[in-house]
């Protein structure tokens, strides 16, 4: 295939040279061509005339590359020209072979004609690789000389700077020089290997349109490595691209899985900083790092790893760590890559799950890692020395999956594992997973490593999240899964306790399931929902990921789990804190052992909270002092359970008109057998009747209750819709301001339109937009068609104290301290 003449151009910048169309406004050519030139002129014969361009890449450093790139203010040539166009693929020498047949089309100054005007010149020639080996250039030698010497005694090729370099049809190079010593007889060319290896021209390839792919200017051997990658590729992005949900509980015992493309959703990550030693090794531009006592802001993924070549990623149980990397693995093999990771152009994924790996002993050498990467490929011949090619040559990337799925025991001689590899690879890429418990901070920064961590969802991640997985489990063909969807979209937003729980990508999959498998009737299914996700991470989750627990501490039942979990939670609640230091907890734990003989067996109070936080994934640790609940709904629903089983029910109706108790005393009622409720519930409407100045409050929260509470006697049910009767909905004006001052438990009693007459529909729009939660939102759009002036009018008054961007901050900033 030789090339295009209409991708043939001719750059005008500090000096006049040639340039190849990679794309219709993306040209290629020699950067001492354009020198100083901010904006230089090109032009393709038969195309759309001279175009101004912008010079987005250059580098000319007078020995290995002298290569720009220039994006024009249009494109070079008509759309018909452009449509013509064929895929391009770089060629890259891996040994040192002579390459006959190749070829360069520019524009020498020689080959103009008697009225000056501009024509090509063919140059045929061998690319040898060989040759000018030191200074990294190649040099392609003419079969035919060289023209003659112009007057001045400069280059005969003057002007075939620039000229792209073809062997076979690809594209191996740039041409950049005539060292005179040869008689002009050769021409030197930067390889197109040298642009490979810089992740800042891969990048702007890739903004400018042109997606970079390569294949080698091969032996026979090379030939068969070739073959093997595409396989291995394939087979990576076949393994790599399905996600699986594990541990859902569903009523037709239906596993999930679904298209990584379809599904996959890119999450924020923080953090972005390194150790002091990290300077050339966790990102390629040092300078652009952020201050040392900088907070940098939240990025998504593919923004925040833009060209980090190591990072240590941190993320709470189910925050999505393993599907992060299976969207590198994937992306990687395919060659897909968004611009900022330009970086990992040309490399090939290979992840290695530490929680498989520990378990046969000794951690793999990197001639092993295909066996656990790709078992089935490992034996071709190919295979053979491969990795440890790819490795040295910086073109594999290591997915180093759950250090924390490692037990403590075997952390140390991982370290030792993971640095033996960077002291002998050190210019492959790496990421590296794990909880942050399991690991202190800065547990490889001395390597350079940049330490991100995972954030909880946004609303707007949790929305899209849900239409995401609606799509993929085929609500677009399936009228009532799309109702599920539109539902629990609404939900998400009007129901706190909902929204409070949908935090990270494994809760938000256990509440889509959990509503598709109640056919989208979740309102009353928040107890169940908390059972299921606690099932998950204390039993399910591990055991049908592989995990051996029993090797890092005492291997526990999940119901001596969930005392224990109690314990610690229903102290938190007590004394109204949401952390706590680790030497009390583990005084909590060591009271409670005498009363649990089978669990005091098994260990020390300290073993079995160090096994709790590194495996339940509801206990972290902030600091190393410290200990706290992922999830504040975790720690009211373990601790109402506790509060529960101590009769504990003075407690908490003394405490029931704190907003921090009202989630306790919900899921109370919910936990409690059907006498229990009744007491309790029968407390609070007496606690309410008795001081007036919190009576709507504890008769509001009472109703709330309800939603919770299976079975109630039916004279309690009574007497609960009686007092709330009196206050919902508002009659007027004055009741609504009073019921409003009961805070967001409202929300969730408040009637739509149909039914109201126009003065309670107005009470209705007043009392909730004076609450002024976010939550807020969906019932007041129920009212935007109300034909009544006055509701209209609230609506219009109140609806710009609901901006996206400052409800969505402040959802954050909760979600952060209650996640």
């Amino acid at each position: 295939m030789h090339p295009a003449k209409e991708r043939i151009a001719a750059v005008f910048g500090r000096s006049q040279g040639s340039g190849y169309l990679l794309a219709p406004n993306l040209v290629l050519t020699a950067a001492h061509v354009i020198g100083d030139c901010a904006h230089p002129r090109v032009i393709v014969p038969g195309g759309t005339g001279q175009v101004r361009c912008k010079v987005v890449w250059s580098r000319d450093d007078n020995r290995r590359c002298d290569v720009a790139l220039l994006v024009g203010e249009r494109d070079l040539v008509p759309e018909e020209a452009a449509l013509s166009f064929e895929p391009l693929v770089w060629g890259r020498a891996y040994d040192l072979r002579v390459w006959p047949g190749a070829q360069a089309v520019g524009f020498p100054h020689v080959q103009r004609d008697a009225a000056g005007e501009l024509d090509t010149e063919q140059v045929v020639g061998s690319l040898k690789p060989g040759s000018n080996l030191l200074s990294g250039r190649h040099v392609l030698d003419s079969e035919h000389g060289a023209p003659l010497p112009p007057d001045d005694g400069g280059s005969p090729w003057a002007g075939m700077s620039g000229a792209a370099v073809f062997v076979d049809g690809l594209l191996a190079g740039v041409v950049c020089a005539d060292p005179a010593g040869w008689r002009h007889g050769r021409l030197t060319v930067t390889p197109s290997a040298t642009l490979w290896q810089d992740f800042a021209f891969l990048s702007a390839c890739l903004l400018a349109g042109h997606k970079p792919e390569s294949r080698s200017l091969a032996s026979p051997r090379q030939l068969e490595i070739e073959a093997f990658e595409r396989r291995l590729r394939d087979y990576v992005v076949g393994k790599s691209g399905e996600l699986t949900i594990i541990g859902l509980t569903l009523s037709d015992g239906e596993g999930e899985t679904w298209p990584l493309d379809a599904a996959y959703l890119s999450l924020e990550l923080t953090g972005g900083g390194t150790g002091p030693a990290g300077a050339g090794q966790g990102r390629y531009e040092p300078g652009e790092w952020p201050a040392e006592n900088s907070t940098p802001s939240p990025q998504r993924a593919e923004e925040a790893l833009a060209g980090h070549r190591r990072v240590l990623l941190r993320g709470a149980a189910g925050s999505g760590k393993t599907t992060l990397l299976q969207w590198l693995a994937t992306i990687t093999a395919r060659g897909d890559l968004p611009p900022g990771l330009g970086h990992l152009s040309g490399c090939l994924p290979l992840t290695l799950p530490l929680r498989t790996l520990i378990r046969r002993g000794e951690l793999p050498q990197p001639e092993e890692f295909l066996a656990t990467a790709a078992g089935p490929l490992a034996g071709l011949p190919a295979a053979q020395g491969w990795v440890t090619r790819r490795l040295t040559e910086g073109t594999a990337l290591l997915l180093i999956d759950g250090v924390d799925e490692v037990p403590e025991a075997d952390r140390r001689r991982t370290l030792i594992w993971v640095k033996d590899l960077l002291a002998a690879y050190p210019d492959a890429r790496y990421v590296i997973t794990t909880r942050p418990s399991a690991v202190r901070e800065g547990w490889l920064a001395d390597t350079g490593f940049t330490e991100l961590e995972l954030l909880p969802m946004s609303r707007g991640d949790v929305i899209s999240f849900i239409d995401r997985w609606h799509d993929a489990a085929g609500a677009r063909h399936h009228e009532p899964l799309r109702a599920f969807r539109d539902a629990l979209t609404t939900a998400v937003v009007t129901k706190r306790d909902l929204g409070m729980l949908a935090t990270n990508p494994l809760m938000c999959a256990l509440i889509c399931a959990l509503n598709r498998s109640r056919k989208g009737y979740l309102p009353h299914g928040r107890m169940e929902l908390y059972r299921a996700a606690l099932e998950l991470l204390l039993v399910r989750r591990d055991r049908e990921r592989g995990v051996v627990t029993g090797g890092d501490g005492p291997e526990l039942e999940h119901a001596q789990q969930v005392a224990l979990l109690q314990k610690i939670a229903y102290w938190l609640i007590r004394n109204g804190r949401s952390v706590i230091e680790w030497h009390k907890a583990v005084e909590i734990l060591d009271r409670a052992l005498p009363a649990m003989p089978a669990v005091a067996a098994r260990g020390s109070a300290e073993d079995i909270l160090r096994h709790l936080v590194l495996r339940s994934g509801l206990l972290r640790r902030p600091t190393t002092e410290t200990l706290d609940f992922i999830h504040r709904t975790f720690q009211d629903y373990l601790g109402a359970q506790a509060a529960v089983d101590d009769w504990d029910f003075d407690v908490l109706v003394n405490h029931a008109h704190d907003s921090q108790w009202e989630d306790v005393l919900r899921m109370a009622v919910g936990h409690a057998p059907p006498r229990a409720r009744a007491e309790l519930l029968r407390m609070l409407l007496e606690r309410g009747d008795k001081e007036p100045g919190h009576r709507a409050r504890l008769h509001l929260l009472a109703a709330a209750c309800l939603e919770h509470a299976t079975e109630v006697d039916w004279e309690v049910r009574a007497r609960v819709e009686e007092a709330v009767g009196e206050l919902v909905p508002p009659r007027g004006l004055e009741a609504a301001r009073e019921l409003a001052a009961a805070g967001q438990v409202v929300l969730d009693l408040l009637p739509g339109p149909e039914g109201l007459t126009d003065e309670v529909a107005h009470a209705v729009v007043v009392t909730a937009t004076m609450v002024a939660a976010e939550k807020a939102r969906p019932l007041l759009s129920r009212y935007v068609d109300h034909p009544h002036p006055q509701v209209r009018a609230q609506l219009a008054w109140a609806w710009d104290g609901f901006e996206t961007a400052s409800c969505e901050s402040a959802d954050r900033a909760q979600r952060r301290d209650e996640a």
